[in-house]
């Protein structure tokens, strides 16, 4: 791996197994033991990636093209069934950070133990407190226990937490929609903030104008593989075309 690069992906694959009362257009093969029935899915087919430190790319693609599949497999969070991830730097990730909350706790409790978690000390994650939940807009609800916490809140402190931690490596999945129009300004304003500081960002967006604003870069998967990766604006302008394409056609 170049010490250039903060991720490097090589011939990645990731199957799941479907345990299936439905068919799907996907399917590979079935298979039956007794009464057991299930199909593999290849969700991601052979993508090999580079990302430089520093840079910030949009993996953007239709629903089930691979792309949040792939986020989870740079996160460590699935592993792949063929090739390897290399990571270079200490990764953040903003994927499913609501099963990382406990309800009982309060939020300053969680973002203690989460911060912890991700790599800061105790002591300084209560020094920025007051930031992270300024920019949250949690400032009555920070002493509460997170369980009477809307999923929109939830979101909101995890967001911040991550982009207030110093990330070296920051993985985003669709949480850009989260919260009024201020917050999603603010959202924008922070990546690219980190992203002058050298973070490296990969994300996840349906929002073609999130990935305008944010990334000079983009990758568009398309059924599991990369179909094309390159200057957002041409990749976004192919793909809203094809897009369109299909709407029409249908």
């Amino acid at each position: 791996m170049s010490a250039m690069n903060a991720i490097t992906l090589n011939d990645i694959h990731k199957k799941f197994r479907l345990y299936h009362l439905c068919q799907t257009s996907m399917r590979n093969f079935v298979i039956e033991f007794g009464r057991t029935r299930y199909e593999i899915l290849e969700a991601v087919r052979g993508v090999s990636l580079t990302v430089a430190k520093g840079e910030t790319v949009a993996l953007i693609g239709r629903n089930g093209s691979g792309k949040s599949t792939l986020l989870r497999v740079i996160a460590g969070i699935f592993r792949p069934n063929q090739g390897s991830v290399e990571i270079n730097g200490r990764l953040t990730n903003m994927i499913e950070i609501e099963g990382g909350f406990h309800g009982e706790l309060t939020g300053a409790e969680n973002a203690e133990i989460i911060g912890t978690i991700w790599g800061l000390r105790r002591k300084e994650i209560n020094r920025r407190l007051t930031d992270i939940t300024k920019f949250a807009g949690l400032e009555r609800f920070i002493d509460s226990p997170m369980k009477t916490y809307s999923s929109g809140m939830i979101m909101r402190l995890g967001f911040s937490l991550a982009v207030h931690v110093d990330p070296e490596v920051l993985l985003i999945d669709e949480v850009l929609a989260v919260g009024d129009e201020e917050f999603q300004q603010q959202c924008y304003a922070k990546l690219l903030e980190l992203h002058r500081q050298g973070a490296t960002i990969v994300f996840v967006s349906h929002d073609m104008r999130a990935v305008q604003r944010i990334a000079r870069r983009s990758v568009w998967l398309d059924k599991g593989t990369i179909r094309m990766d390159g200057p957002t604006d041409e990749v976004v302008g192919e793909y809203l075309g094809d897009t369109t394409e299909k709407t029409t056609a249908g």
